[in-house]
């Protein structure tokens, strides 16, 4: 199913942590949810905050279990671990809710408790 491969395309980019390739799977007007951090509207915007986002982490993996679509959303849970440039991980489950217009998607929401990846 096309959702599938869009799915692991997008995850590819992120665990590449490249915000560029990240960003051109969104629409002009996205709107982008991190866990419980503020939304941030526009492609633009949700870049250079992704982009932020990459350079505080040495690396970024992620390891999808289930996915599912319907005709406008896609939905995919997995594992994701992060790596911080001292070497030390911390791994989470993640589940993301991806709401699609016109081939990019124009809602996306990251549900993932990583409240500890920059604790003291």
């Amino acid at each position: 199913m096309a959702e599938h491969t869009f799915v692991n395309d997008l995850l590819a980019a992120i665990d590449r942590m490249d915000a560029r390739a990240f960003a051109a799977f969104l629409t002009p007007d996205a709107r982008f949810r991190f866990g419980n951090s503020p939304e941030i509207a526009g492609r633009e915007a949700v870049q250079a905050a992704v982009g932020g986002f990459f350079k505080a982490l040495k690396g970024v993996s992620h390891s999808l279990e289930d996915q599912w679509s319907l005709p406008d959303v896609a939905i995919c849970t997995g594992i994701v671990t992060y790596t911080r440039h001292d070497d030390s991980t911390l791994t989470v489950p993640f589940a993301n809710v991806l709401r699609l217009r016109q081939g990019g998607i124009h809602d996306y929401q990251i549900f993932t408790d990583n409240s500890a990846l920059f604790g003291a």
